[in-house]
């Protein structure tokens, strides 16, 4: 297994445990927040249990004071028969009717004739009875909270007794209403951080809010939608409150469940964040490593072949003087240029590029003939002849020569030998294309790119940096681009090299 699919496998594996981890948290976390949910449900089922438990003794209380109200009446209205009496002259039993009327101590009275003119006021207020306004005042209130009693005297002439409730009765009203003020307010506060709205009947009248904007309580089509909402998350606890009667209370999850379900979405995407810039920067760490590394080694390489170079051209002289073959020495001669050739690429690599306008079309073939008699003798290359032969583009010959041949190598490979390679130029507004087909094997689509990272190599003892050593030249020294245009497996590659004429 090359090195490449090792670590594509490793990213497999460590992407599987980074997904785990992810769904382990988030499990984790929405089953606390759940907790959370259904502990805070809870609570607000026991607390709305005692609001309706509430609610029950509100009316209860309000009963009471209706029975305590009519039974005042039916002493008025006997008050009322035991002043009639007295003032019709039937005396019959004047003991009893003069202790009824003497006996009322608590509630307020005041009696009137046809005209409106008191006539008789008793357990009134001191101040009240010695000031007439004050006095028509008290009477018009008597007046709306319990209908007169009407009082036959002589003939058609009538009185009318006005009457208020009992002082007693009075302040247990103001404790009681108390008590529901009270109750409302603890109602809402009860409810701890949950939102809530308290309305009447009609959900359009808010009673009390809690954790609620004030900009949704100022505005009614707000009020409405956010009611809306509560609706639908949960059932409205619903209450009767007698003479005030139907209550309703609306609440959502409280803002601490709805932060505990988004908490680890928020947290994951920051731990991802992180972890992507970091990558990043490591990422730019490694590849400046990495080309320090290519760099060094090139230029160690460059130094080692100077020594044995020197040698080899003073050994050619020594052959040349003792009589060698010319040609034998004309081929050694040769090899030693392309030594010097690889010598100088190496030395090139890492420093500043030198481009030089070169014709492309000459240094493509200067490289194939070159190439041609040390490759099967199967194997055919061609380049063909452009329109332009001495269109110029910026090179270095040195590098795009050993592109080329890097090409040309691995083509030769994917043929096992036997095949034909063929060297396009097409040029394309201020770009110049070359394209390097062959008819090999070829290259499946997901590998398109992979072609081109350190490591990745099809052959038994490749060291797989053929390519990508190409995919640098081109790209970082002349600043163009090579990828694989096309390929069909079975039926060959097509290598495109755009280059900046």
């Amino acid at each position: 297994m090359d090195l490449y699919s090792k670590k594509q496998r490793w990213k497999l594996v460590l992407a599987a445990v980074a997904v785990l981890i992810v769904g382990a948290s988030l499990y984790y976390s929405n089953r606390i927040v759940r907790k959370v949910r259904d502990e805070e449900r809870r609570k607000v089922e026991l607390w709305a249990e005692a609001v309706k438990n509430r609610a029950e003794l509100v009316n209860y209380t309000d009963r009471l004071f209706d029975t305590l109200r009519n039974e005042e009446r039916k002493r008025v209205e006997l008050y009322a028969e035991a002043q009639q009496r007295l003032i019709s002259g039937d005396l019959s039993d004047f003991s009893f009717l003069l202790r009824v009327v003497q006996e009322n101590t608590t509630i307020p009275v005041i009696i009137i004739d046809d005209s409106g003119a008191v006539k008789f006021s008793r357990n009134m207020d001191t101040l009240v009875e010695r000031d007439p306004t004050r006095l028509k005042a008290e009477l018009t209130a008597m007046s709306k909270l319990h209908k007169p009693i009407e009082i036959a005297v002589f003939g058609t002439e009538k009185q009318y007794l006005h009457y208020n409730d009992s002082k007693l009765l009075s302040e247990l009203q103001q404790v009681m209403d108390g008590i529901i003020k009270s109750f409302i307010s603890e109602t809402v506060m009860n409810t701890a951080s949950v939102p809530v709205i308290y309305t009447d009947g009609s959900r359009k009248q808010v009673i009390e809010h809690g954790h609620i904007e004030p900009e949704v309580i100022a505005d009614s089509t707000l009020l409405a939608e956010r009611i809306a909402q509560m609706e639908a998350v949960n059932k409205p606890i619903e209450f009767d409150l007698g003479p005030r009667g139907k209550q309703l209370i609306f609440f959502e999850e409280s803002v601490v469940v709805t932060q505990l379900r988004y908490f680890p979405y928020v947290q994951l995407l920051i731990i991802g964040l992180f972890l992507l810039v970091s990558y990043a920067l490591f990422s730019v760490f490694r590849n400046a490593e990495q080309n320090q590394v290519w760099v060094g080694m090139a230029k160690e390489t460059a130094h080692q072949l100077g020594t044995p170079l020197s040698s080899l051209m003073a050994w050619t002289d020594h052959l040349k003087g003792k009589g060698t073959e010319p040609s034998t020495i004309n081929e050694m001669r040769k090899d030693i240029e392309r030594l010097e050739t690889i010598t100088e690429r190496f030395s090139k690599i890492g420093s500043a590029p030198d481009l030089q306008p070169e014709k492309l079309y000459h240094v493509l073939r200067a490289t194939v003939l070159y190439l041609r008699p040390r490759l099967p003798s199967h194997a055919v290359i061609e380049v063909l002849t452009p329109a332009d032969t001495d269109r110029k583009v910026p090179l270095n010959t040195a590098l795009f020569s050993w592109v080329i041949e890097n090409l040309i190598r691995n083509a030769i490979d994917a043929m096992k030998g036997e095949g034909r390679i063929t060297i396009e130029i097409i040029p394309e507004g201020p770009e110049v294309h070359v394209d390097v087909t062959d008819t090999g094997h070829g290259i499946a689509p997901a590998k398109h790119r992979t072609v081109f990272r350190p490591g990745y190599t099809t052959k038994k003892r490749g060291w797989g940096l053929g390519l990508s050593l190409t995919k640098r030249i081109v790209e970082q020294y002349h600043g163009g681009r090579i990828f694989v245009k096309r390929s069909a497996l079975g039926k060959g590659t097509t290598f495109r090299i755009t280059l900046k004429s």
